[in-house]
């Protein structure tokens, strides 16, 4: 169990899952580099974390523009130095946007999702990742979702960007052989209390909340408690995927239209 103080970057630090991770690895002592779109949220992060053992940094940058990330970067490195190397970076940023059949949705949507659920996330690992290969020494936690296994109707564009992370997460275990940089793919089902179905949703919470009525979903701090986990296991073990889902979830049956059926 590695017990030392890391240095950690977090995207989509300011709410839902990496906030909760945020806040959880900085009250262990590490430091922790929050990267969100907005800077209100990561000031009251900041104060929110400031008598906590570990550091919390934000740094305001919307992922989805691949531009912005080397000159966020940039920032960090000439306000902290060199004495601040990434040791993981937990891609966690990442939206879904309606629930429309593919044929129903809008084109804008989809580019939104896969410019940040795929553009930003490799673009911020191809930054880091060599520095880590350096180093020999390093970790990348990437957030997929059950959504990259399962399809299921309104699913289309995200559920595929998640199967692309999943993918991504497998390829770079490949080419990382012998570098000592571990991967893993975090793929969670449903989780409540965040703020993922109320954008999903266009911003209608009555829609989102029905998501979660009737059983017990999981929490961002159960998410956080995993990614903890994982941070702090040894160096020699990597866990490849970690698909985890509320106990009142499992896999949907396989579905059938049948004569004269419009609507299933």
């Amino acid at each position: 169990m590695q017990t030392q103080q890391q240095t950690i970057l977090v995207t989509g630090a300011t709410a839902g899952f990496g906030k909760a991770i945020a806040k959880l690895l900085v009250s262990q002592g590490h430091t922790v580099i929050g990267v969100g779109r907005r800077q209100a949220k990561l000031d009251e992060l900041t104060s929110d974390l400031e008598t906590e053992s570990g550091q919390f940094i934000g740094m305001a940058c919307d992922i989805s523009d691949i531009s912005a990330i080397q000159p966020m970067l940039d920032k960090l490195n000439s306000e902290h130095g060199d004495s601040m190397p990434i040791d993981v970076l937990v891609n966690n940023a990442g939206l879904a946007l309606g629930t429309e059949a593919a044929f129903e949705t809008k084109l804008d949507d989809w580019m939104t999702m896969v410019d940040t659920n795929i553009k930003g996330l490799i673009a911020l690992t191809h930054a880091i990742l060599p520095d880590m290969v350096e180093r020999n020494s390093g970790y990348i936690i990437n957030v997929g979702s059950i959504a990259g296994n399962y399809p299921y109707f309104g699913g289309n564009v995200y559920g595929a960007t998640k199967a692309f992370v999943r993918q991504f997460s497998l390829n770079l275990r490949a080419d990382l052989l012998g570098k000592n940089v571990r991967v893993t793919n975090l793929e969670p089902g449903n989780v409540g209390g965040t703020e993922f179905s109320v954008v999903r949703y266009h911003g209608d919470t009555g829609k989102a909340n029905k998501v979660y009525e009737g059983f017990e979903s999981m929490s961002a701090v159960d998410i956080a408690d995993i990614v903890s986990w994982l941070i702090h296991s040894p160096a020699h073990v990597n866990v490849n995927t970690l698909e985890v889902m509320p106990t009142a979830q499992t896999f949907a049956g396989l579905r059938i239209a049948k004569n004269g059926d419009k609507d299933v």
